[in-house]
């Protein structure tokens, strides 16, 4: 398959009004692609819009108000994207949330509203614009799971198993879809300086003493640049590549979870202080804010 080639193709962009969004955003305009973005953020979409168009004024830059926790908006707004732009090169799912909590410190409707962003709406977007995708040639797919797709600390049911989804689902997409010529990026990224964490809902049965110590230590594993992980999805994307990882804080967690699987609780475990306290903020940023940390090595996205 050959690289990808941004210039002069619709790239459509969710989560793109801060963080690893933004970033992506302004990378594609350089690149040469038209932007179709996404958020829930009217004040921050509009500020990342009037940055392109003063730099890239030859840029066309479209953008959609949708929160992704609505399926039905949701819907329509994938059908409003398919129907102006028959043609899509690039697909970027990049928007997600976070939860802090321990499994039972939440309640369920928080569980399902990290559920329906992270998951639901990658499988609803890129359902409604697959068609669009294989409509044009050299197409690709990016889908940003986190490093929280790659292990599972404790204290992230929620996050971890929105994103493990996305890793499977955008797995499968890659073997489905290479005989259509789409190419396929599954993203993981380390410990991304974004808001996600501190923009993370707080389980409704998690102590304030908790979550902030939890914040407080997260924070500290920040310490990746948004464009720099911009960056890298996009090298990522233009070589096909099937698995971006971004940093060594989510090289290193990946490695030590093929080392041991059954086991690599005990060593993340070893890195936080107090052991006892759960990390409600370590959530990988990657998507909406953006991107992922864990515990001890890395952020989730």
């Amino acid at each position: 398959m050959r690289d990808l080639d941004f210039s002069g193709g619709t790239a459509v962009l969710t989560g793109a009004a801060s963080g690893i969004g933004a970033a992506l955003a302004h990378g594609l305009a350089r690149r040469g692609a038209d932007l179709v973005l996404l958020d829930r953020d009217a004040d921050g979409l509009s500020a990342v819009v009037a940055a392109i168009r003063a730099t890239h004024p030859d840029r066309r830059v479209e953008t959609h108000l949708v929160d992704l926790a609505d399926a039905d908006a949701t819907d329509r707004v994938a059908a409003e994207i398919h129907r102006a732009h028959p043609r899509i090169r690039l697909l970027v799912n990049n928007a997600g949330v976070a939860l802090g909590g321990r499994f039972d410190q939440v309640t369920l409707d928080e569980f399902l509203w990290v559920i329906e962003i992270n998951f639901r709406a990658v499988v609803r977007l890129t359902h409604a614009l697959l068609p669009a995708l294989k409509a044009e040639p050299g197409a690709h797919l990016v889908n940003v799971s986190s490093l929280f797709g790659l292990i599972a600390p404790a204290g992230q049911a929620a996050y971890s198993a929105s994103k493990f989804a996305v890793r499977g689902f955008t797995e499968a997409l890659r073997h489905e879809l290479v005989d259509d010529g789409i190419g396929v990026t599954s993203v993981h990224p380390g410990g991304i300086r974004t808001r996600i964490a501190a923009r993370a809902r707080v389980g409704s049965g998690v102590p304030i003493q908790e979550y902030e110590a939890g914040l407080r230590q997260f924070e500290k594993l920040l310490t990746i640049d948004p464009a720099t992980a911009a960056e890298a999805i996009l090298r990522g994307a233009r070589r096909r590549r099937g698995r971006v990882l971004i940093g060594w804080s989510a090289k290193l967690p990946d490695l030590l979870a093929r080392i041991a699987p059954a086991g690599y609780g005990r060593v993340l475990a070893l890195g936080m202080r107090p052991p006892r306290t759960p990390n409600p903020g370590a959530v990988p940023d990657g998507a909406a804010p953006d991107g992922a940390a864990v515990p001890g090595p890395g952020r989730p996205a």
